[in-house]
């Protein structure tokens, strides 16, 4: 966690986010504030909402990662610090998180070294962690007398179990790559300088899918428990009317005969 700098707008100069690749199927956004070690703004918050309603409006991959081997320090404390009551209640972080969540296609965290605080919340948000050998991950929230209320407090859990996550939460730990690697909250390990062509091949997998299909797969997921098998049924019943379901399936069959 650092101190806060001015940040501009997505397109700007003075952006805090970069884009370092955009085409049709995925757009990969970097978190460009090195001289904060990648703190998490207000002014970083609203570039990304920015990036989320693009992508709510023609979804694509997501990759995130930052700069300067670091993922994100977490959330900025000179300005956190003067955060007061209503900015906890209006969710500045926790709402972003979730937004990114929620997003149509698939979200992959490339993690470079620490993913603090805010920083490994917005990294458990996505649907894929990948990381490099300096990872390092972790949640000192209540060292600063806040606690984690961008969604550790209930996402660390699932991704990881109870046990570890109160370990992280309330007694501090911090985890490496291999520790997150045995745990799962990561899926991949690789030196720094391969991290983020890794993070390509993930993207270029997923891509591969059929797009509508890999939509569908993670709105269902999703789903409370209780809507199951109604929401599976419903989405396969839209899907089986596709166009894609026919060409990949007749495609297959072909391949098979040969």
């Amino acid at each position: 966690m650092a101190n806060a700098d001015e940040a501009g707008v997505v397109d700007g100069t003075d952006s805090a986010l970069r884009r370092v690749d955009d085409r049709a199927d995925r757009l990969h956004v970097c978190l460009d504030r090195p001289a904060t070690r990648n703190a998490i703004d207000r002014a970083l918050v609203n570039e990304l909402h920015a990036v989320c309603a693009e992508l709510e409006a023609g979804p694509r991959i997501l990759i995130i990662s930052g700069v300067g081997g670091v993922f994100a320090s977490g959330a900025d404390i000179a300005e956190l610090r003067e955060r007061r009551r209503a900015d906890a209640l209006a969710g500045i972080n926790s709402r972003l998180f979730a937004r990114i969540a929620a997003l149509p296609m698939p979200v992959i965290a490339a993690i470079d070294g620490w993913a603090l605080g805010g920083g490994a919340e917005l990294a458990y948000a996505a649907d894929f962690r990948i990381a490099s050998t300096t990872a390092r991950i972790g949640n000192p929230e209540t060292s600063l007398g806040i606690i984690a209320a961008a969604g550790a407090s209930w996402r660390l859990a699932e991704l990881v179990g109870e046990p570890v996550a109160k370990e992280i939460l309330l007694a501090g730990r911090v985890l490496n790559a291999e520790e997150a690697l045995a745990l799962h909250l990561v899926t991949e390990v690789h030196e720094p300088a391969a991290l983020l062509a890794a993070a390509d091949a993930l993207a270029d997998r997923i891509a591969r899918q059929d797009p509508l299909a890999v939509r569908f797969t993670k709105s269902v997921f999703h789903a409370p428990r209780a809507a199951h098998p109604e929401v599976d049924e419903i989405a396969q019943s839209v899907l089986f009317e596709s166009p894609a379901k026919f060409e990949r399936m007749t495609a297959f069959l072909e391949r098979k005969k040969r």
